[in-house]
């Protein structure tokens, strides 16, 4: 038998018609990458104005002082390292060796391929040691910067004695120690000659004290002139009137206590029944009370005024008495009456609330009267600079609302011996520094261009761990030498 026939059965693969084979395909979404647990690394791009850098400290650099007759010597003070028991330390150096950079770019030159100078390296000519925790504040004395004083959030007050010999190189000896709080949070000099070589501080449990040094007293160098409690809360800030009469200080109590240190308005009879103050407001006072706390202070050139910024953006304007005029009696937050006046508070009474002002949505960092203008300024949380005109009961002149972005304002001050008063430094947590020329017409909405002079870039930026914790510029403003959160100090040429 044969086997059984099969009819139309075809084992072979099926093929494509040639036209078909011809048609091209095409991929509209283009290649797609397979997914992978390994991240890119993000490209970082900085920005470097500075002609010169420190980076010796291992951390953030929290405090930043300059001498006061000698601007080219900067003390800075931060952490040894990110450890909850890294010690502080800082360092002391001396940046007159900063060569500045030539003012035309090298397509100018004779030679543009010749060798253009980098930013230099700074190197330290001491150490400020003995704290077991970082170094929060530094402050040389006034008028003269006979010592140099730091303070730490291990409640430690270290004092050390500055001496120049005839070759002008400084030297600097520790002199005495004093540990009296849990964590010191700022330290202020005096700036009258009268009480040279006198700080005062603000501690975490409210106190604030004032010491005197004295090179002389082997015994004790580092003498307590004053110590008061009335503050409830953490003292904040704390800021001399220019002239050294009084001490106003700030509390996250929403606090404010302004200080007769040396009794010279007890002996007019202007002090409040503490016999302490001569102003003494509370959070009690609704007219004054400030939720969440009062976190800066200034006192205007003239000493008629305090400002206190606190948070949510509240501004509080109060009245001080004049020592040696003919004032009325101080008043405390029970007797002060809420008047909306101008800034020639001479005659008023010590706590007088003159102003209350609200221009910016979050909290006041910083403030700053122009030794010159009737002008006060105002940095904010919510990245925005308002300028007050102290003149015209506190209109606003400039609200530069981002002058530092989104980024919190740290720092702004007027320059002192430059541009007749109208010029401000500010620096934030964007790791910027910039300067604004408040001169012109009022403009209540100036965008930030408007009024901006220059900024400096170099620090990481970004937020927290690379903005700008502070600066000092001296009274001229030409160079600016900055205390970085990414552990690095940098200085710019105007």
């Amino acid at each position: 038998m044969s086997a059984p026939h099969q009819d139309d059965i075809d084992d072979a693969p099926e093929m494509l018609d040639a036209e078909d084979a011809l048609e091209e395909v095409i991929d509209a979404e283009g290649d797609i990458a397979m997914d992978s647990d390994e991240e890119e690394p993000e490209e970082i791009t900085l920005h470097n104005d500075s002609i010169a850098y420190f980076d010796a400290h291992k951390d953030s650099v929290f405090a930043i002082a300059q001498h006061p007759t000698q601007p080219s010597l900067i003390a800075t003070g931060g952490s040894e390292g990110e450890s909850d028991d890294a010690p502080g330390k800082g360092y002391v150096f001396d940046t007159s060796p900063v060569v500045g950079r030539p003012v035309l770019p090298p397509s100018y030159n004779a030679d543009p391929s010749a060798h253009q100078e980098k930013s230099t390296e700074l190197k330290p000519l001491f150490t400020i040691d003995g704290h077991s925790d970082s170094i929060n504040a530094l402050t040389f004395t006034l008028p003269n910067g006979e010592f140099l004083v730091s303070g730490g959030l291990d409640g430690r007050l270290r004092a050390y004695q500055l001496a120049v010999n005839a070759h002008n190189k400084p030297s600097l000896t520790f002199l005495a120690e004093s540990q009296e709080v849990p964590e010191v949070n700022w330290l202020a000099p005096c700036p009258s000659p009268k009480y040279a070589n006198t700080i005062a501080l603000g501690a975490s449990d409210g106190s604030v004290w004032v010491y005197t040094l004295d090179a002389s007293d082997t015994a004790a160098p580092l003498q307590i002139v004053q110590s008061y409690f009335l503050h409830t809360a953490a003292c904040t800030a704390g800021a001399w009137s220019p002239d050294g009469t009084f001490l106003a200080t700030v509390s996250e109590d929403s606090s404010l206590c302004v200080w007769d240190v040396w009794g010279e308005a007890a002996a007019k009879n202007l002090v409040n029944d503490n016999g302490q103050t001569v102003v003494s407001l509370t959070g009690s006072d609704q007219r004054f009370g400030v939720e969440g706390g009062l976190y800066s202070v200034a006192i205007d050139p003239k000493s008629t005024l305090v400002a206190v910024g606190g948070a949510s953006g509240a501004i509080k304007i109060v009245g001080l008495p004049r020592v040696g005029a003919d004032s009325r009696a101080p008043i405390s937050s029970k007797q002060s009456k809420a008047k909306a006046k101008g800034a020639d508070a001479g005659g008023t009474q010590g706590g007088t609330i003159l102003a209350d002002l609200h221009a910016q949505g979050d909290g006041i960092e910083t403030l700053c009267f122009s030794p010159s203008q009737p002008l006060l300024a105002a940095g904010s949380v919510d990245g925005s600079i308002v300028v007050y005109d102290t003149s015209r009961r506190f209109a606003v002149r400039r609200h530069i609302k981002e002058a530092h972005e989104e980024f919190s304002v740290v720092k702004v001050d007027f320059v002192a011996g430059l541009g007749d008063g109208w010029l401000l430094t500010s620096c934030g947590m964007d790791g910027v520094v910039r300067r604004w020329d408040l001169r012109g017409a009022a403009n209540s909405s100036a965008d930030t261009s408007s009024s901006l002079v220059k900024e400096w870039r170099g620090h990481r930026g970004d937020g927290e761990g690379g903005g700008v914790l502070g600066f000092m510029q001296g009274t001229t403003g030409e160079r600016i030498v900055t205390a970085g959160d990414d552990g690095v100090v940098l200085m710019f040429e105007a």
